[in-house]
């Protein structure tokens, strides 16, 4: 048994259930990413497919917030979909499930109390210590679910190279396979350890909260007893309050059915809901989709449905459940009917107690019930349509679950089918308007070199007394903007560089300031300051790219300062830490008048631009381009006294994200 067992694992249905209640419920990434940490199965499968080929040779994940930000919002989901489709599945003992809320409350407090280790003796990756703290007794929880009495024993008595081995897989790096390895070793063969193995086995002690721990922490940190009895007291709380949260009983012995059933109740309206939604012909627009599914939410619901549309300012009755509809177009605008109120708010609104207006009972006529709810469709922005279901006043919990469930995933096809008949109806043009915006775009990068090489003609026609001579720069100057429309008319897509390109940020800017300066700050009020660190400044990115942004960035904050004069001052600092990784950063700085607030909100969009005529407002929009190319990173602080880019550029070398 030398390799990593299935990790189809069993998670305590209250977690599955708080999970996929969340998701469904589209609850904040906060709350989302705290109910997955907190359990150990969900934990591997979402570091494992995170981890996974599919992403490509990139460093390991070592965090929950990582894995999300990388998955992606709906793989995340389906994730957690078929994680709850399985729960279901899982036929355990009653006594495998107290062994498996006692093994979930063990992990998370290990986890916890790794977290606040790290915090306390300032080992920077505190997720990975978190991480770590709920994947060391893995084979515990495998071996919970596996049914052979001896194959049980076996993975428990290899817990920790189960874990090594698992670390190693997902290229976490060899400090945290070496965290799980030793993870039982005494604390007197680990003063002169790792931080990270000190801090993974520390914790694993100190979740049994017994006097071993207590010294050991002494051992190996020299905390003191005090400090290590409040630290376990501060993490017992906090297991509890999550526990709370998600239901989990910790005080009494375990009691599986009731989450077990409500997560199978859970997830059967969802597959109802599913099932439903392809019983409708989802090929057409969004309007002859909505009229198809109406009866099927008449089918899952047993209610009477009425299905209106949104077209050019009216909702218009589609469809219907009761019959034959007649022709019906209602002003959109909220007039007091739950319809219309529906429609605006982008919430559920029922008819309960309230008066009733003349178009709440003109529906009511319709549907023939004594009340109404309109459910609106959302995707994204817009809201394409509006079901009125007929009820008596008092619908069950199930049958809103239902609905809820049923519009959620509606909204979710007319999404994409929007998406995929917008691209095919304008893919006759689309290839005509990336030209014109690659144009545009070329002609501004032209103009940026040309227009130092006209500062400099300029200034040489002042210093020359020669008529004549004058003359001949001015003839000179008109070839530069014939040259600029002939590089026009030869432009042409050369395709994406893909090979990895470094260059020294400091070098560039060194060698690209006389010129800014000479060209752009030649009046006696106007200042340019370079202040470039001491440290190397190696990034992944081409030095054309970095003179790129450099010059549109200077240029445009010259362009910002007020006509009495001011200064642009660039500043480099390396390396960075933030996100996991190191960066090299820039910083330009003007003392001009700031951006207003009409372009701010749209700052690195082409098109917005207070310079005036002659001027596209496509610089900012190509920096923003060229630093996301390069996975970069550039904010903006604009206030009365100036305004300053921040851009983090990567760091060529690595080095920073090593474990220990």
């Amino acid at each position: 048994m030398n390799t990593i067992p299935d990790l189809q694992l069993p998670s305590l249905p209250e977690v599955t259930l708080r999970a996929l209640e969340a998701c469904n419920k589209d609850g904040n990434y906060r709350e989302i990413s705290e109910i997955i940490a907190s359990d150990t199965a969900m934990v591997v499968r979402i570091l494992a497919l995170g981890n996974s080929a599919l992403y490509g040779p990139t460093p390991g994940i070592r965090s929950i917030d990582q894995a999300l930000s990388r998955l992606g919002t709906k793989r995340f989901k389906t994730l957690i979909l078929t994680a709850a489709l399985q729960q279901v599945l899982f036929e355990l003992g009653a006594g495998a499930w107290q062994q498996l809320r006692d093994f979930w409350r063990h992990a998370l407090t290990t986890a916890l109390t790794a977290r606040a280790l790290a915090t306390l003796t300032r080992y920077r990756e505190v997720d990975e210590a978190f991480m770590l703290g709920m994947l060391h007794n893995i084979g515990e929880l495998i071996a919970i679910k596996t049914p052979d009495a001896e194959t049980r024993q076996a993975y428990m008595d290899r817990q920790s190279d189960i874990a090594a081995e698992l670390v190693t897989s997902w290229g976490l790096g060899p400090f945290a396979a070496d965290a799980m390895r030793y993870q039982q070793a005494l604390p007197s063969e680990l003063r002169d350890a790792g931080h990270l193995v000190k801090v993974i086995s520390l914790s694993t002690r100190l979740a049994l909260s017994d006097s071993a721990g207590i010294a050991a922490a002494g051992t190996l940190f020299g905390l003191s007893e005090e400090l290590t009895r409040e630290i376990n007291r501060r993490i017992s709380h906090d297991v509890s309050a999550m526990a709370a949260s998600l239901g989990i009983p910790l005080i009494n012995s375990y009691r599986s059915e009731p989450g077990s059933q409500e997560l199978r109740q859970t997830v059967l309206r969802q597959a109802i809901a599913q099932q439903a939604i392809g019983f409708a012909d989802l090929t057409g627009k969004s309007g002859v989709i909505l009229a198809e599914t109406v009866n099927s939410l008449t089918l899952i619901t047993g209610l009477p449905a009425l299905c209106f549309g949104f077209d050019d300012d009216s909702l218009v009755l589609l469809s219907g459940t009761t019959g034959p509809h007649p022709h019906l177009a209602v002003t959109a605008q909220a007039g007091g009917s739950v319809l219309t109120e529906a429609f605006n708010s982008r919430m559920p609104v029922s008819l309960n107690e309230q008066k009733p207006a003349v178009l709440d009972r003109q529906l009511l006529s319709l549907l023939r019930t004594s009340s109404l709810t309109a459910i609106p469709v959302v995707t994204g922005d817009r809201c394409p349509g509006v079901f009125v279901l007929g009820t008596d006043g008092n619908t069950p919990g199930t049958t809103t679950e239902l609905i809820r469930l049923f519009t959620e995933q509606l909204s979710a096809v007319l999404q994409e089918r929007n998406a995929s008949f917008e691209s095919d109806a304008q893919s006759a043009g689309i290839n005509h308007k990336v030209a014109i915006e690659k144009l545009r775009r070329q002609v501004h990068e032209i103009s940026n070199p040309l227009t130092i090489i006209r500062q400099y003609i300029h200034q040489l026609r002042d210093r020359l007394d020669d008529p004549g001579a004058r003359e001949e720069l001015g003839v000179v100057q008109d070839e530069l903007d014939r040259a600029g429309n002939l590089l026009l008319q030869m432009s042409q897509d050369n395709g994406d560089n893909t090979g990895e390109t470094m260059s020294d940020l400091n070098a560039e800017l060194q060698s690209l300031a006389r010129v800014l300066e000479n060209s752009l700050f030649s009046a006696n009020n106007l200042h340019f300051n370079v202040l470039m660190c001491s440290t190397p400044t190696l990034v992944i990115a081409s030095p054309s790219a970095i003179r790129q942004i450099l010059i549109n960035l200077v240029r445009n904050a010259v362009e910002s300062l007020p006509s009495d004069g001011g200064g642009v001052t660039i500043k480099t600092s390396a390396p960075v830490w933030q996100g996991h990784r190191n960066w090299v950063e820039m910083e330009v700085t003007d003392t001009g008048t700031g951006i207003p607030d009409t372009i701010r909100d749209a700052l690195f969009t082409p098109g917005k631009t207070t310079k005036g005529e002659g001027h596209s407002g496509l610089g900012l929009s190509i920096v923003k381009q060229l630093v996301d190319d390069m996975d970069g990173i550039i904010a903006c602080h604009a206030g009365q006294e100036g305004t300053t880019f921040r851009i983090l550029l990567p760091a060529a070398s690595q080095e920073g994200i090593k474990s220990d």
